[in-house]
């Protein structure tokens, strides 16, 4: 499903009133929504960023059964007050923030991970309990190859030795696209 530029500009919208009504009353706000392409279910992520640094970003790989912009509203509260790599939004930033989204496609399984196109394709490490994502724009952001970018997950994000995606058996790949947009 591709967005248009008035879908993709609602979004925003709801992500950023959300977050805003969140924290100055303690509200979750609902909207009316009549666009079919905004009551589908998918995944998505929400970005913020303060001064183009990474303020917090929480996303849902795939939706529980909720349209799409009830996951983009609740993963910008999420991202604003869950992040645990950051204390909650205050309300004297709420101004400063950009908002961005990355609605998710599906994930499918990757028997090579050299099939893995940087730039294109988000990743998903999974073995037992542990797991970790990256979205497909954390490649150009960090300049990585493919190799550090997949060694990166591996170690930061799913607390697996560096190289389990080589050499580990039980290691399962997924990869998901996404439509990115934002402020």
């Amino acid at each position: 499903m591709l967005l248009n530029k008035e879908q993709k500009n609602t979004l925003l919208k709801i992500s950023r009133e959300s977050l805003e009504v969140y924290i100055l009353r303690g509200e979750i706000l609902d909207f009316e929504i009549t666009v079919k392409e905004l009551e589908e279910n998918n995944g998505a992520f929400v970005t913020l960023r303060k001064d183009k640094e990474l303020r917090g970003c929480i996303g849902q790989i795939i939706s529980d059964n909720k349209p799409l912009w009830q996951v983009a509203r609740n993963m910008a509260i999420a991202a604003g007050t869950e992040d645990p790599r950051f204390l909650p939004v205050n309300k004297k930033e709420l101004e400063f923030l950009n908002y961005e989204i990355s609605v998710l496609s599906a994930p499918k399984r990757c028997n090579d991970w050299r099939d893995i196109e940087l730039g294109k394709h988000g990743v998903i490490i999974s073995k037992g309990t542990r797991n970790g994502v990256f979205l497909p724009q954390v490649a150009p952001e960090t300049g990585w190859s493919r190799e550090e970018f997949l060694s990166q997950l591996c170690a930061q994000k799913a607390g697996l030795a560096a190289d389990a995606y080589k050499n580990d058996p039980d290691i399962e790949l997924k990869i998901f696209t996404a439509q990115v947009f934002g402020e």
